[in-house]
């Protein structure tokens, strides 16, 4: 079942989904070579504490860190550890906070120092699938209208989509109904109404789209280990169009604590 929300739900779900987005862009300006992603995961949690929130992941069904970092040829669910980020790798940040008791999600691939002109452009093609996809999110549309615009652009560009993980609902849940295919016909699925949030988030790949999850049981890799991009967001459709709740610029600035 869809649960609708109303505009004061989503006023509390842009507060939850802007922590998460000042948590990401603040990571963002954190990547260079030599850093470990432990060291993100680490940072990424006290801040949520510091903004009035809390991780999302940390322990959902049994997930082991606040912050998903996906390198290189990881798509999603990359667990944070001691490993150290290199020049021209590429890195995938997915974080979720709860907050006022909801849930908000985002997420950002970003390169490590200097790239391979094939990361950089698949990079770019991940975030121009999701406003691909956002801009066919409108009252009376369909929901696979997202999924095939998002499709469409992707295989445009020279890249494949990921099959096997998809968007979804949220809110009350991290994940809630429906989900949100990056894949498939145009004109299907239910018909878009105020009040939907979703978490769009195109997962691409420039080879094959096909994945396997590794022994960690969590982190999903390409299957012929080319490199994958991830970027998301936490919509809600309004009265006056799609709004993108996980925008950080609504978020007061607070001091980055070290140590």
């Amino acid at each position: 079942m869809i649960i609708y929300k109303s505009e004061e739900e989503v006023r509390l779900m842009k507060r939850s989904s802007r922590i998460a987005a000042q948590i990401l862009a603040e990571l963002k300006a954190m990547i260079k070579p030599g850093i470990r992603t432990k060291e993100l995961d680490d940072f990424a949690e006290r801040r949520a504490r510091e903004l009035g929130g809390r991780p999302a992941f940390k322990g959902y069904r049994g997930y082991p860190a606040s912050l998903c970092t996906s390198v290189n040829e990881e798509i999603i669910h990359g667990i944070p550890s001691s490993r150290v980020l290199q020049e021209g790798d590429i890195v995938s940040l997915d974080f979720g906070v709860f907050s006022e008791g909801f849930y908000g999600d985002a997420a950002v691939t970003v390169p490590v120092g200097e790239v391979s002109l094939q990361a950089r452009k698949l990079i770019a093609a991940a975030e121009a699938a999701f406003y691909q996809g956002l801009g066919q999110a409108r009252i009376g549309g369909r929901l696979s209208d997202i999924s095939h615009a998002i499709q469409r652009y992707v295989e445009s560009q020279g890249f494949s989509v990921i099959r096997s993980f998809v968007g979804h609902g949220i809110g009350y849940s991290l994940h809630e109904e429906p989900q949100v295919p990056n894949f498939g016909p145009p004109g299907q699925g239910p018909r878009l109404r105020e009040g939907l949030t979703l978490a769009i988030e195109p997962m691409i790949a420039a080879g094959d789209w096909r994945e396997q999850i590794l022994e960690d049981g969590w982190t999903a890799v390409t299957k012929d280990r080319s490199l994958a991009a991830h970027y998301e967001h936490t919509v809600a459709l309004t009265a006056r169009g799609m709004e993108i709740l996980s925008l950080a610029d609504e978020i007061k600035a607070q001091p980055i604590l070290q140590g």
